[in-house]
């Protein structure tokens, strides 16, 4: 027989496995000795009270084993000589639906304009160091997407939109830990995903797949509204009869591309702000109410959210123990993002903060049409850009001076490794992002006492949170609306936003081409 039953730890019982066992049996309400085994199924904090505490939701089994699943590996079939399906992209929307198709039966060919996930790293480090942006490997570009070195977060609210539980179980077959399986946020950390996404490279040119890097995909080929293949590289043409967009939200070239032939687009809410960077210490002690963290506990996050004036305000991609990166991808702009290593043990904690950007707020850009807000976040990241000395170093102002409107005489420690320079980070923003965001921090001070100090830095743009424009789908077949075999995907497509999120949308739209070549698991 199998039980699930729920506990409450303090931290300091948590890795104590006999004290566990102990108040499993009691719970349970059976002598000890019929417990053949137990298992965590899900993991939390809950820090609402004075006292923090872990909740726990565990299986246990009475009188008898529990029984393994077997590994989804065992699934996946060889396909070297099976119908191939191109999938441009080779983030985790482009690398899950290679998986899926593993199990299908048919051969995914990815192409990737960036470089291999180790190879990355040498352009990771001129972005740093000298502000030299490679157009093609970034932190957005190149094997894994911009996940695998941006911070490898797999929380996901997405529930509706497919299998989380299948895609975890495949990170932890290539290489996670399987506390993924049961945290409430799982986070793998970007020391630790590049290994991961290697392992699943592996699996696809094991079983058959091909992955190709530094391959940009520059022409669309299509023959009476059919996709039939692509360009690399302005040269090569390679042919099949169902083509998977999964190239990111900042592939810029790909939405000019698809509106230079006509293909439609629509124009997508998005949102566009700034990193704020808190000591880490300072969250805990607020999260945790406590001046110093219990050792068995993680760092701390957090998740703000608020209406001024009918915008909305939120932080976005919160990262605990974690570092500021620069996330530019063509010279000329400057864009920061947040990560964490596995550990999340960075004496930082930061969050991107950022307002909501609709169709309204983007006047003088109505000339761009469908373009208009990734015209009005391009003007953003160039201004910002200018406003400096031509590298990546990042505009930043304390939080309260910020709010006042006051350039700051000093600024306080920070992870950003270009480094930062005083500025007046409101004058660099269009005036309606200023505004919400000064009210914001406002409200957000009173929802989180001891958040609102100087001691934070405001550090611009964090303007990559989704892309301004989606490449519409039909809802039964994920198909363009106007292409036959025509596959937008993820969060380039516009419909996800995370690794997970990606993952699943992958999953689904590799399904949907089976079904399309009449192909059913």
């Amino acid at each position: 027989m199998v039980k699930e039953l729920e506990l409450r730890l303090l931290p300091s019982e948590i890795a104590d496995l006999e004290l566990i066992k102990k108040r499993v049996s009691n719970k349970a309400k059976v002598n000890p000795k019929r417990i053949q085994d137990f298992r965590i199924i899900k993991r939390s904090i809950d820090a609402r009270g004075r006292q923090a505490f872990f909740r726990l939701k565990i299986e246990v089994s009475i009188d008898e084993d529990f029984t393994s699943e077997p590994a989804l590996l065992d699934s996946f079939k060889n396909v070297e000589s099976a119908k191939p399906v191109i999938i441009v992209g080779a983030g985790p929307a482009g690398y899950f639906a290679a998986l899926e198709f593993l199990e299908l039966g048919l051969k995914p060919i990815l192409f990737d304009r960036g470089k291999d996930v180790r190879a990355r790293r040498r352009d990771l480090k001129a972005i740093q160091q000298t502000g030299e942006v490679n157009p093609h490997s970034n932190y957005c570009f190149g094997e894994g997407g911009a996940g695998t070195y941006s911070d490898g977060k797999l929380y996901t609210r997405s529930h509706k939109r497919g299998n989380i539980e299948k895609a975890l179980q495949l990170f932890v077959e290539h290489g996670a830990k399987t506390d993924i399986l049961i945290d409430a946020h799982p986070h793998i950390g970007s020391n630790k995903l590049p290994g991961i996404v290697e392992n699943i490279r592996e699996s696809i040119l094991k079983y058959g797949g091909e992955i190709h890097f530094d391959s940009l995909v520059t022409d669309l080929l299509i023959k009476d509204d059919k996709a039939i293949g692509v360009v690399v590289n302005e040269k090569t043409e390679h042919f099949a009869e169902a083509i998977i967009l999964a190239t990111g939200h900042s592939a810029r070239d790909i939405y000019h591309l698809l509106s230079k032939k006509k293909i439609k687009l629509e124009a997508k809410p998005f949102a566009l702000g700034v990193r704020i960077e808190h000591p880490q210490p300072l969250i805990d002690q607020i999260q945790y109410n406590q001046k110093e963290r219990d050792a068995n506990l993680p760092a701390s996050s957090y998740r703000l959210a608020c209406q001024v004036e009918e915008k909305g305000v939120f932080s976005f991609c919160m990262c605990p123990g974690g570092l500021i990166v620069p996330a530019s991808t063509a010279p000329g702009e400057l864009v920061v993002n947040g990560m964490s290593l596995s550990k999340r043990d960075s004496p930082f904690a930061n969050s991107g903060t950022v307002v909501s950007v609709d169709e309204s707020d983007l006047k003088g850009f109505e000339e761009h049409g469908v373009f208009a807000g990734l015209e009005f976040q391009k003007a953003v990241e160039q201004k910002v850009f200018s406003s400096g000395d031509g590298t990546q170093q990042a505009p930043a102002q304390r939080l309260t001076d910020f709010v006042s409107g006051k350039i700051s005489t000093t600024l306080p420690k920070a992870s950003y490794i270009p480094g930062l320079y005083s500025a007046d980070v409101g004058a660099l923003l269009p005036d309606f992002v200023d505004q919400s965001l000064k009210k914001a921090i406002k409200v957000f001070a009173k929802k989180m006492k001891g958040y609102y100090t100087e001691e934070a830095n405001v550090i611009a743009t964090e303007s990559r949170t989704s892309s301004p424009i989606r490449i519409p789908r039909d809802k039964t077949s994920f198909m363009h609306e106007q292409i036959s075999g025509l596959f937008p995907c993820g969060e380039g497509a516009g419909y996800a936003g995370g690794i997970i999120s990606a993952a699943l949308d992958g999953q689904n739209v590799a399904k949907a081409v089976g079904r399309f070549y009449k192909i059913e698991k």
